[in-house]
């Protein structure tokens, strides 16, 4: 059964790969990271878990029991109780029901570990799944327009309370 991990540095070439295999797959959804990204992907990582340690942001893995990256799960932004959660899960992962078992496990984590109250969400209209995934685990639309790399999108929230 995959496990969801905090980002750790020694997760890199497992990440990295992950995001290689299904950087065509993430673009037809959600906005391309672009060249530099892959380019600098040290530079990358090392942001990213200095955010984490500052607790800025909670970056998490969904990790496969042979160390295969299956999804991304990330807290980012967070301020007074509240952050934007953003998710992403290989091709090969999808339609198993791991992003709505896994976002609602974060929901919980939220609240439990990292004392948040709040999670923001947005998704592209035309990003059927994602906003699937955020329905199931309990997020309303709010009502507001966003645009996702050009994309139009809504935006979510939803409490860290447990739902009922």
């Amino acid at each position: 059964m995959p496990e969801l991990q905090r980002l750790r540095p020694d997760h890199a070439p497992a990440l990295l790969t992950f995001e290689q295999e299904n950087r065509t797959y993430f673009a037809a959804s959600v906005p391309d990271r672009g060249d530099a990204y892959f380019t600098d992907f040290a530079a990358q990582l090392t942001a990213r878990l200095t955010e984490q340690a500052a607790g800025i942001c909670h970056f998490h893995l969904l990790v496969a029991p042979d160390g295969e990256v299956l999804g991304r799960f990330n807290l980012v932004d967070v301020e007074d109780g509240s952050a934007d959660l953003g998710f992403r899960v290989a091709e090969k992962a999808t339609r198993r029901g791991l992003a709505t078992a896994t976002v609602l496990h974060l929901c919980t984590l939220a609240a439990t570990e990292y004392g948040l109250t709040t999670l923001r969400a947005a998704a592209a209209l035309d990003n059927t799944a994602s906003r699937t995934v955020l329905t199931r685990a309990g997020f309303v639309p709010t009502g507001e327009e966003v645009q996702l790399g050009g994309r139009p999108g809504l935006g979510y929230v939803r409490s860290t309370a447990p739902q009922v």
